[in-house]
Formats: C-alpha cells, structure tokens, sequence
C-alpha cells in the first residue's frame, strides 16, 4: 500500500471517499426576489408617515410643507423639542400618563383575572347569561358610558384626581381581558386546586399562588394591550381633567399646540415623537413576548 492511499479516508465500505467541492449557491428564484422587492416598498411606504412626522419636529414652520417629500431638514431646530418638553409641559404630561398607564395596567390585571378566573372554573345560576351580556356590551362604543362613569366618579369624590382616571380607564367592562383569562382558566386541570387544597390553601392563595402564575402567557397579552390603550386614549382623561390642566396626558396635551390663529407644527411634531417614543420602546423590547402570548392565548 501506497503513502498516498494509507492517508486517503475510507468509507465504511472500504472505498475512499471522494472531496467534496464548493457548493454551487441555490438558484434565486424570480418569485422570492419580486416578493422581497414588494415588502420592502410596503414597509418603506408603512414608515414613511413616522419618518416625516421626526423629520417635521426638527424643521422650521416654513419649511414643513415647503419641502414636499424632503425628509432631511435644511437645518436641525432641536428647540422644538425644548419647547415642547419645557415650555408646553411635556415634562408633566409625560409623568401623568406614566402613573395612569400603570395604575390601569394593575387594576386591569387583577380585577380582569379575578373575574375570568370565577367564570372559567365555577358553575352558577345566570353565568350563560351573564357572559351573554359582556358578549353586547362589548360592541359599546366609549362615548355612550362616559356620562355615568364620570358621575359615578364625582360621587365617589375622585374626580380631577389621577386615581378617578386610571378607575374609569380601568374599572370598567374589559370584556376582552376577562373571556380571555375564562377561556384560559376552564382549561387548567381540576387537580390543581384540589392539591392545593389538600396543602391547605385557601381560594385566593390558589388563586395568586397557582392559577395566575400559570396564567403568564394571557397577562402577557393583556398587559401590553392595556398599555397601548391606557397610553393613547383621549375621551376619558379629557373629561376627567377639563378644571385641572396640570393633570393632562400626553394625548391631551397635544391641543396646547392649537390657537386660535395657528398652529405650532414643528412643536406638535416635537410632541407627538416623544409620545411615541415609548410606545415604540415597549414594542421593541415586548416584540417576541408579545407574539408569543398572543400565540398562546389562542392555543388555549
């Protein structure tokens, strides 16, 4: 035998085995490269408001719609920002909406849990109907319960108050959150809780202990969908603050902007960008949890 055929690897058979060249790359094919083509003009054209809205919050009031499509401002203007932040209150707006956000996002949680978490697992007179009418009232726009939500809140003293605010945002039906957190609820095993019973746990320590942690992947959702809501709604902070301006949120605070002769468009601008930038931010960083609960919630 050979130098050369004692070093040449063998195949089990006994054969030497042949080198492999390069792979050839995989043929591209027309239909993947018109496709990739059309994504990329709808995401471009999808950005593009987004784009012009940052572009127009460092621009010049004369050059906004005096530059057509031009994305790139002549000359940055970061005072508008300045303006918006300082000037317009911004600063305090910001505060408020961060405390009503997460003030509605804990009352939503658990009071949506503790409510889907009795229709999912007991049985009672009326529940069918019960669900029947959550089912209606779903459809219900905001406007029509404003008026007795907001005389409710008077009554109970918690009007202009940020606590008055994130009750009416989260006090109220959240059908969607509760038939969420039921539907998940009725598919948990029965053993669950009567081994948690046998250790001695009462209801709500199998509630918050046991059924709620299991429940992770339903809060996922409700939580980040509540954000968004509790974020950028307008109607019922308007309402709740009409006598009490230091008490606004960043949705309302946009009408500081608006005069009787004008308006400030670098300045709006400047103020819808930081109200979208965390929003963005919880987007970013929720992106795959959120795609995984939402995923989750509909196995379930």
């Amino acid at each position: 035998m050979s130098a050369a055929t004692a070093i040449r690897p063998e195949s089990a058979e006994g054969a030497p085995t042949r080198r492999r060249g390069p792979r050839r790359g995989r043929n591209v094919r027309p239909g993947r490269v018109v496709a990739l083509v059309a994504l990329t003009a709808a995401a471009l054209l999808w950005t593009y408001p987004f784009l012009w809205l940052v572009s127009a919050s460092l621009k010049h009031p004369s050059e906004i719609f005096g530059s057509g499509f031009d994305l790139v401002p002549d000359e940055f203007v970061w005072e508008n920002y300045t303006r918006a932040w300082v000037e317009a209150g911004f600063a305090s707006y910001f505060v408020n909406t961060v405390l009503i956000t997460a003030g509605t996002v804990l009352v939503v949680v658990i009071r949506s849990a503790l409510a889907g978490y009795v229709l999912g697992r007991f049985d009672f007179a009326g529940k069918k109907i019960l669900i029947g009418v959550f089912l209606v009232t779903f459809f219900l726009p905001e406007g029509y319960t404003i008026i007795p939500v907001t005389q409710l809140t008077d009554q109970l003293g918690l009007l202009n108050t940020h606590a008055g605010v994130i009750l009416g945002l989260g006090a109220g039906g959240q059908i969607a959150a509760t038939l969420l957190y039921a539907g998940y609820f009725r598919g948990l095993p029965k053993e669950l809780e009567e081994s948690a019973r046998l250790d001695g746990a009462g209801q709500f320590r199998i509630f918050f202990q046991v059924m709620l942690p299991l429940a992770w992947p339903i809060t996922a959702t409700v939580v980040i969908l509540t954000f968004l809501f509790a974020w950028n709604t307008y109607l019922l902070p308007l309402v709740f603050t009409l006598s009490e301006p230091d008490l606004r949120t960043l949705a309302i605070g946009m009408t500081v902007f608006v005069g009787e002769y004008g308006q400030d468009w670098p300045g709006m601008a400047a103020a819808a960008v930081i109200s979208l930038v965390p929003v963005i931010g919880v987007f970013v960083v929720l992106q795959r949890k959120f795609v995984d609960s939402v995923a989750g919630a509909v196995k379930q």
